[in-house]
């Protein structure tokens, strides 16, 4: 049984693009040496929350301050807005001391992240989208947290926010005063505060649970969402043959490493390189992958959505592109039907047409990048109802899904 594991594990590894899987049954080893730290310590994340966020929300909840604070929140969009007025004095104070990049943020290694995303514009909306987006349902943890808590019930609206996220996180301007995402970041940390408050109160959250204490979105799930993005992105490049200088991959790792301090992440465990990257995702990623009542239903919601625009035309060809992003043993989990034809012309297709767009980018780069923004307003008006091809509010919740 315990190589049969192995092998599985292997395998899932190896369609994600990640190198020498670590045993499952293995306790958390990974050493923040390997961080931006560089502390050498070994500390379980999923005993770490957010000590500074967690009482602040949970006590905004039990005095009924969250809605007016959604509404405050609405017209504070942009890095260099300024704080919203009419907010509790105790969140004002937590955002003067959070709304901000941390000190060892390289603005120039941001620019030439942005410039990398720009180029990368395609390929980051197919793998954040039908790799990351589907994988996330077989991250049980996530899958089981999503599925029971506010917007589990509202998927296209909180696929819709998730979009958001990476929208912001992969703009030209994402880290200056024009650019939103150090606002969506916070606006993103409170919210998970707010779940860690509001999900323990769920009974059927409770029974489905493996969260140690009960705790949901420690900083160890933090993590296993930045692998289920950042490095199996960066992988999938690689295995891709697609151009990146040593200098853009550093970048592109440099704008995470940011993103997950300004989640609340602490510093030692923020991989400092690539290579440490993937060996913290042999603890964090491959390894608590698996299939669930919850993201089996969550995945076809998520894939059904873009049936509700081309009614189901290409159906079979994006339940089979997912597969072929994240293998059949995931396709298997969460059991998405077989479409041989689409398989066939997506093997002998895709490679074809990433080394055609790979050979011509230097030839027409700004045209592949108009494209790309097309492509990706469009779903971006399709996941907000048509009211906008940029951004989505953020909204702090204030209970668990409907009905539990």
């Amino acid at each position: 049984m315990q190589n049969l594991s192995r092998r599985r594990v292997l395998t899932i590894g190896a369609a994600l693009g990640l190198v020498g899987v670590a045993d499952p049954s293995k306790a958390w080893a990974w050493s923040s040496s390997g961080s931006i730290a560089a502390t050498d310590t070994v500390t379980d994340p999923w005993g770490v929350w957010d000590d500074a966020t967690d009482p602040l929300l949970a006590d905004l909840l039990e005095n009924g301050r969250i809605p007016g604070v959604n509404t405050a929140f609405e017209k504070w969009v942009r890095n260099g807005d300024a704080l919203p007025s009419g907010i509790p004095a105790a969140l004002t104070t937590w955002l003067q001391g959070h709304n901000r990049l941390p000190s060892w943020a390289d603005q120039t290694k941001l620019d030439r992240a942005a410039q990398f995303n720009k180029r990368m514009s395609m390929y980051l909306f197919l793998l954040y989208g039908l790799g990351s987006g589907i994988m996330s349902t077989v991250i049980p943890r996530e899958a089981r947290n999503v599925y029971w808590s506010e917007g589990g019930a509202v998927m296209k609206s909180r696929a819709a926010k998730t979009f958001t996220y990476g929208y912001d996180l992969s703009a030209v301007d994402a880290f200056k005063p024009t650019g939103h995402f150090v606002v969506t970041s916070n606006k993103t940390r409170l919210t998970h505060a707010a779940v860690r408050h509001l999900l323990p109160q769920s009974s059927h959250w409770r029974a489905v649970t493996d969260d140690q204490d009960f705790i949901p979105i420690s900083n160890g799930d933090i993590l296993i969402t930045f692998h289920s993005l950042g490095t199996f992105v960066h992988g999938k490049l690689k295995s891709w043959g697609i151009r990146m200088s040593a200098a853009e991959e550093e970048a592109f790792l440099h704008m995470w490493q940011v993103a997950l301090h300004l989640l609340g992440v602490r510093d030692d465990f923020i991989p400092a390189t690539w290579a440490a990257a993937r060996a913290q995702s042999q603890y964090a990623l491959t390894p608590l992958l698996a299939p669930t009542p919850e993201g089996i239903d969550l995945a076809d919601i998520l894939l059904g959505l873009t049936s509700q625009v081309d009614l189901g035309v290409t159906k079979g060809f994006q339940r089979e592109f997912a597969r072929y992003l994240l293998g059949d043993q995931v396709g298997n989990w969460l059991r998405l039907p077989r479409d041989y034809a689409s398989r066939a012309i997506i093997e002998v297709g895709w490679p074809a047409y990433v080394a055609f767009r790979e050979g011509t980018s230097g030839i027409i780069p700004t045209t592949y990048s108009l494209f790309d923004q097309f492509i990706r307003g469009v779903a971006m008006l399709f996941l907000n109802n048509g009211t906008s091809a940029t951004y989505t509010p953020i909204t702090i919740p204030t209970g668990n899904r409907a009905g539990t």
